[in-house]
């Protein structure tokens, strides 16, 4: 077997990965409740809420190298 375990210990170690990672997945996307709809017409830069507003002012600084 795998890792040198029996298959019991193999099976209760693939399913407890595998329920704390749905479970993990469960909990991120209840928390940040994302929105699932499809506008019919794409919103217009800055609508949307989702986007990194921060970003855009990162990308207008100049970018200074320390070589």
């Amino acid at each position: 077997m795998p890792a040198g375990v029996s298959w019991a210990t193999y099976l209760k170690m693939f399913a407890a990965s595998l329920l704390a990672m749905c479970a993990g997945a469960e909990v991120v996307h209840r928390y940040y409740r994302p929105d699932l709809s499809i506008p019919e017409i794409p919103p217009k830069p800055g609508e949307l809420r989702t986007e990194l507003l921060g970003l855009k002012k990162r990308q207008h600084e100049p970018q200074i190298s320390q070589q």
